[in-house]
This record gives structure tokens, C-alpha cells and sequence, in this order.
């Protein structure tokens, strides 16, 4: 990959009169690379994955099925993939699925601020609480 400098010099050396070679040489990159950059195919700052993306055999899937069912738990989504093949972990769905942006919008889940939830709200040092759990066969006794 090169640089925007990398690519700024580049064009500047070839309108120079500069071969492919010796561009390569001078910014010590590969001449198939510093080639590729030159004819437009590649863009500086944009790097080619190697990775195969495995999630894109699953996306008409997943898009269908939250088109579907707005209120789907991606947990119950996972159970469904892991029967199709899917071998990835459950952030790795969600990340997909944000990304891509596959949940649909859905006008009814939008406005939920406001509800109740399990928080208190109390001034910091106000309120202190203390969960204990004794296991036994704990080796600090139990």
C-alpha cells in the first residue's frame, strides 16, 4: 500500500520521465504495486483485505429474517446460522449486522427512552452495595 505522499511523489517522478523501476527503487515499494497505483486501479490509504469474508454467504439470510421479525434476538439469529454453518461468535454477528446496517428501522422500537429500567438514580458515594456469594469448597473456606 502507499501512502498519499507515496502516491503524490509517484505521480511526480513519472511526469518527470521516471520508469516504473525506478519509482519502485526510490520509494522502495514493489513495481507491480507502485504499477497499480500509477494506472488508477489502486487508491492511496485503501488496503485490499486477505481475509475471506465469511459473513457474506449469510447476509441475504440475516437481512430476511430481521425484514421479517423486527423484535429478533440475535441470540436466536445465532442458533439459526450455527445450523447453516456458521462457526462465529455472537459479537462477531452483531457487529455484522450493525455494519452492515441489516436491522431494518423500525419506528416502533425508536422512541423507547424514558422507560423504566433497573437503575437508581443517587448522588455519587450516596449509596453503596455489596453482593457476596459464598461457594462451597472455596479455598479461603467457605
Amino acid at each position: 500500500m502507499l501512502s498519499e505522499e507515496e502516491h503524490v511523489e509517484a505521480e511526480a517522478l513519472r511526469a518527470r520521465g521516471w520508469s516504473v523501476s525506478q519509482i519502485s527503487r526510490h520509494l522502495h515499494r514493489d513495481p507491480k504495486t507502485v504499477r497499480a497505483y500509477l494506472a488508477g486501479k489502486r487508491k492511496p490509504g485503501d488496503r485490499r483485505s486477505n481475509i475471506e469474508d465469511t459473513f457474506a454467504r449469510f447476509e441475504p439470510y440475516v437481512r430476511q429474517r430481521l425484514t421479517d421479525d423486527h423484535g429478533l434476538r440475535a441470540t436466536v439469529l445465532l442458533r439459526e446460522l450455527a445450523e447453516l454453518g456458521y462457526d462465529s461468535s455472537y459479537q462477531t454477528l452483531t457487529r455484522q449486522v450493525r455494519s452492515r446496517g441489516l436491522r431494518p428501522h423500525c419506528e416502533a422500537c425508536a422512541g423507547v427512552k424514558g422507560r423504566a429500567t433497573i437503575e437508581i438514580t443517587h448522588e455519587p458515594g450516596e449509596e453503596t452495595q455489596w453482593d457476596w456469594l459464598e461457594l462451597p469448597g472455596a479455598p479461603w473456606g467457605g
